[in-house]
């Protein structure tokens, strides 16, 4: 035993290379700068143990950042850089053995930086109940869209729940304000840890409310599904979260249509499925929500995953809509206590800012979550601000 402690381990981490040649440098550089980073392109060594091409650079005033490219490439991309300014980048072509050749120093001068060009683009606008940060991120940059609030009682501005963005447009909200003048700010991060000026803004939130059911009526056109089971559309709307609801029989539209009795901007709806079965079956997991201004609108074929904005004969498609997974991460079958008590609660689906105002809803749902060609629905309220 005494000998086996005592023997010399051996380690399972091979050399890579026993030859410590230094390779040679990259010649040829060229540059082409772009939103907060640059590619850079080179002729390669011609060293035999050369694995792999380094850049080392600082970004901002205090922090340096490497990247790597493989040997199979002529081609590194330097990024994360916090402003458009020239900057330097040392490559270094390292062997397998990783010795490291000769520096070569190139400069670049980024463009302004994506987390930079939205920040200062996005249009800052009143919301219900607060304010609405929309802009468009052409480059699909993974950026944070930071919203900060004044509270009066503290005299300090405090900052919500980061936004996480990947996508070609920002569209976000700071709501729970009243119809009075408040004070906002946003600002941008990117995943390289560079922040954006604050941008502050003094305005009025809309105004918010329950839109009144009781004025609420069916509004039946021919290309609606067809009732089952008695459970009439009118069900869907008469604050009873109880039987019935609305229930369609197989048909080849899955929508109903009815009058919001008013002219309203529509901030967000919430949404009741049939207990306990909220994830299965016949119950909406895809929605379009259509809108019109006309007083006594024509049916129209509603085109299956419009986009939103899309206009069919008298009607809009004010958006589209996903009910979301179980909270707890669980198969829509296994949904346990707490995901049904999150449907029980109803689902908030907010509105996208864009949406015009409207005096009839047109509910499509365009996949049920057991692919079924019938929908159950329980209960819709609708929220907003009518005209």
């Amino acid at each position: 035993m005494l000998w086996a402690s005592c023997k010399k381990s051996e380690s399972p981490v091979e050399v890579v290379s026993d030859d410590t040649t230094k390779p040679g440098i990259v010649t040829d550089v060229k540059v082409e700068n772009l939103n907060g980073s640059a590619k850079i392109t080179y002729k390669l060594p011609n060293s035999k143990n050369l694995l792999y091409i380094l850049a080392r650079y600082n970004i901002n005033d205090n922090r340096v950042r490497e990247s790597k490219t493989s040997y199979y490439k002529d081609t590194i991309l330097v990024d994360g850089f916090a402003r458009a300014q020239e900057y330097e980048v040392t490559l270094y072509a390292v062997s397998r053995a990783n010795v490291m050749s000769d520096p070569v120093t190139v400069k670049v001068e980024p463009k302004t930086p994506n987390y930079i060009l939205i920040n200062e683009g996005l249009d800052i606008k009143p919301d219900f109940g607060g304010a609405n940060f929309f802009g468009f991120n052409i480059n699909k940059a993974p950026i944070s869209v930071h919203m900060i609030t004044f509270n009066s009682a503290t005299n300090a501005y405090e900052e919500q729940e980061p936004e996480y963005i990947s996508g070609d447009t920002v569209d976000v909200s700071v709501r729970g304000f009243d119809a009075t003048e408040h004070k906002f700010g946003v600002y941008t991060t990117d995943r390289f840890g560079n922040a954006s000026e604050i941008r502050y803004v003094t305005l009025t939130p809309l105004f918010e409310t329950l839109l009144d059911k009781s004025k609420f009526s069916v509004y039946h056109l021919a290309s609606d599904a067809t009732i089952g089971f008695g459970w009439d559309t009118r069900f869907f709307f008469d604050g009873n979260l109880g039987d019935p609801g609305w229930h369609t029989v197989s048909s080849p539209t899955k929508q109903c249509t009815f009058s919001l009795g008013v002219n309203a901007k529509i901030s967000r709806f919430v949404l009741w499925n049939r207990l306990p079965d909220m994830y299965g079956f016949q119950n909406p997991r895809k929605i379009t929500i259509w809108g019109t201004d006309k007083d006594n609108p024509q049916d129209s074929t509603l085109p299956i995953n419009s986009a939103p904005g899309t206009v069919a004969g008298d009607w809009f498609n004010m958006g589209n809509f996903v009910y979301p997974n179980p909270p707890s991460g669980l198969p829509a079958n296994q949904a346990n206590a707490a995901d049904i008590a999150f449907a029980a609660a109803g689902v908030n689906f907010k509105m996208p800012s864009a949406a015009p105002p409207t005096k009839f809803i047109r509910f499509e749902c365009t996949q049920t979550w057991g692919g079924l060609d019938y929908i159950n629905a329980k209960e819709i309220s609708l929220y907003g601000s009518p005209l």
